[in-house]
């Protein structure tokens, strides 16, 4: 068996995952792979990362272990023979994906020996879309491996499952994740548990979260929303759902210079015709980033919500956002019966989830986020 720290492998960076990273690092150095694989495991376990691992040792001439253009391509994002597949509509996946999927899947790879398709919540398929995924799965094309992302087996239809190898990932210890990011970002514990909480145990996200300045001042938007509701008439509700609206669009600017890199790599690399394909995944890309933020949110305010709920029954100790108790203690002191009021405001946030999947402007979802719980505050 070997010892730890004897090994150079990339999957040595997955945290928390020793089983994962090991199966798969002996699947690549044994070159014995599947058509398809299923990594199973909740939010925060490392799945998305152990993908982009897994298909790093694919697409390099040397497992990965290089730092050579394939990996680099691939750490990009940018590699022409790895595409990643996320829901584009109302949080399903659209029949176009499939269309496109079907059609790119049977040209043959352009700089690999191999092509990778990461397919993300893979939980969410439509009925229609899985259908058609499993009748790829029965005539698979060659020298393509399919990499599918999901938190549970419930919605994966098990001729699916049947024709993937299983993958477990385990819930990431939340001391482990404070650990590595005090470490890696020099910042105390408390502000890493929060980033924690913020990025839904996630690590990798988790890291971004701290070392994003565009996130961080969306964060402090909602932070100022926040403080500003209990005193704010209903203009000043509508104004401050604005500016959270506009505040969404910030950490866009990484990803639309990330995107303008990767298309100037690939009119280098890329026909026409598999320029054109880029531009459009990358249209869809930005769309499902622009959704990722307003999820991002509802999300956020659900962490604080937590933490005054935690406050009116005498838990104040175990608050993520302990740079504002104050603010805590002023919405659990102003509720007009704070449990229940708080219990509201919850479930308003789970509507404003399927609000967003409906396709609700984002506008009059974080209106109504907004006004419901104002609407919970004692006399304005």
């Amino acid at each position: 068996m070997p010892v730890a720290n004897e090994i150079n492998s990339p999957f040595d960076q997955l945290v928390g995952q020793p089983l994962a990273a090991a199966y798969l690092s002996a699947a690549v150095q044994a070159r014995y792979l599947a058509q398809a694989y299923l990594f199973i495991g909740p939010l925060g376990a490392g799945k998305a990362q152990a993908a982009s691992l897994f298909a790093r040792s694919l697409l390099c001439p040397n497992q990965g272990d290089d730092d050579c253009e394939a990996c680099r391509l691939v750490t990009s994002q940018s590699h022409p023979d790895l595409k990643t597949l996320a829901p584009e509509g109302a949080g399903a996946y659209l029949a176009a994906q499939m269309h496109d999927l079907i059609r790119e899947a049977t040209l043959a790879p352009i700089l690999s020996s191999r092509k990778v398709y990461i397919v993300s919540q893979s939980d969410r398929m439509s009925t229609h879309f899985a259908n058609a995924f499993l009748r790829l799965l029965e005539e698979p094309p060659r020298n393509v491996v399919f990499i599918l992302l999901a938190q549970s087996l419930t919605a994966i239809l098990p001729t699916i499952q049947s024709r993937c190898q299983l993958v477990p990932f385990a819930a990431v210890p939340e001391s482990i994740g404070i650990s590595l990011l005090v470490d890696e970002c020099a910042i105390d514990i408390d502000a890493a548990r929060a980033a924690l909480a913020y990025s839904a145990g996630s690590v990798a996200d988790a890291r971004d979260l701290v070392l994003s300045t565009n996130l961080n001042a969306l964060k402090r938007e909602l932070t100022d929303c926040l403080r500003g509701l209990v005193s704010y008439d209903a203009l000043d509700v509508l104004e401050a759902a604005r500016s959270l609206v506009i505040a969404c669009k910030l950490p866009l600017d990484e990803l639309r210079a990330d995107q303008e890199r990767r298309l100037e790599e690939g009119r280098e690399l890329l026909s026409r015709s598999a320029l054109n394909n880029l531009e459009q995944r990358l249209k869809r890309e930005m769309t499902a980033a622009e959704r990722g933020s307003v999820v991002w949110v509802i999300h956020a305010i659900r962490i604080w919500l937590r933490d005054v709920l935690l406050y009116v029954t005498a838990r104040a100790d175990e608050i993520v956002n302990t740079d504002q108790r104050d603010l805590v203690a002023l919405y659990a002191s102003s509720l007009k019966t704070p449990l229940g009021s708080v219990l509201r405001c919850l479930d308003a946030t789970l509507e404003a989830d399927l609000n967003l999947d409906y396709n609700v402007s984002v506008q009059s979802i974080f209106e109504f986020l907004l006004f419901t719980i104002r609407a919970e505050l004692g006399e304005q």
